[in-house]
C-alpha cells in the first residue's frame, strides 16, 4: 500500500472521528454518566461495529445503494428516529451520582456495534473510505487492511472524547447540572445528525 495512500486515509479516520458526531456525544455522555470502565464496552462496539462496516462495505454492501438509491432515504428515517430517541433516554435519564447510586446502563459492546448500522455519520465515514482510500492492488484484503488502518487514527480520538466525560465529573457534582448536561447532550445528539440527513 502506497505511503501516500496510508497518510491520507490516516488523516482522514482523525479529521472524522475527532470532529462531533453520534458516537463522540453518546460517548461523551456516557464517561460523564458512567466514568471510564463502564464505557469502555461502549467504545470497543463503536470500533469493532465499524470495523466491520468497512470491511462488509468494501466487499460490496456499497453497491446496494447505488442499485436501490431508495434505500439511503429509508437508512436516513430510520437513523434519525432511533437517535432521536436515543437523545431523549440520554436527555432524560435520572442523575447518577455515584457508582454506589448507578442504576442506568452504558451501551453494552453489542448495542454500541449494532448502532454503526443507523449512524448516518458511520455510513458516510465507511463509504469515503472505501470508495477513497482502498486500494485494489491489495486484493481481497483490502477492505480488512483498510479498516484496521483506520482505528489506529479512530480509537484514540474516541477515547479522548470518553475521557473529556469523565473529566466533566467533576463539575458535575450535583443533580441539576447533570440533568442539564444530560438534556444539552442529548439536543446535541440530534443536532449531530441532522446535517448528515438533509
Amino acid at each position: 500500500m502506497e505511503t501516500a495512500l496510508i497518510i491520507g486515509l490516516l488523516g482522514f479516520a482523525f479529521a472524522s472521528s475527532i470532529t462531533p458526531g453520534p458516537n463522540n456525544m453518546m460517548l461523551m455522555a456516557s464517561g460523564a454518566n458512567f466514568g471510564m470502565g463502564r464505557t469502555v464496552p461502549h467504545l470497543v462496539g463503536i470500533s469493532v461495529g465499524f470495523a466491520v462496516m468497512i470491511v462488509l462495505v468494501g466487499f460490496g454492501l456499497a453497491q446496494l445503494f447505488e442499485l436501490y438509491p431508495v434505500l439511503h432515504r429509508v437508512l436516513a428515517v430510520v437513523a434519525a428516529v432511533y437517535m432521536t430517541w436515543l437523545a431523549w433516554k440520554i436527555a432524560t435519564a435520572a442523575p447518577v451520582m455515584n457508582d454506589a447510586e448507578a442504576t442506568g446502563r452504558p451501551m453494552t459492546f453489542l448495542q454500541a456495534a449494532l448502532f454503526q448500522w443507523v449512524n448516518p455519520k458511520a455510513w458516510a465515514m465507511a463509504l469515503t473510505t472505501v470508495t477513497v482510500y482502498m486500494p485494489e492492488t491489495l486484493g481481497a484484503l483490502a477492505p480488512v487492511i483498510v479498516a484496521l488502518l483506520f482505528q489506529i487514527a479512530g480509537v484514540p480520538c474516541m477515547v479522548a472524547w470518553a475521557v473529556l466525560g469523565v473529566g466533566m465529573r467533576r463539575f458535575l457534582t450535583t443533580a441539576g447540572r447533570l440533568r442539564v448536561f444530560n438534556g444539552v447532550m442529548g439536543g446535541l445528539l440530534v443536532l449531530s445528525i441532522w446535517p448528515m440527513l438533509v
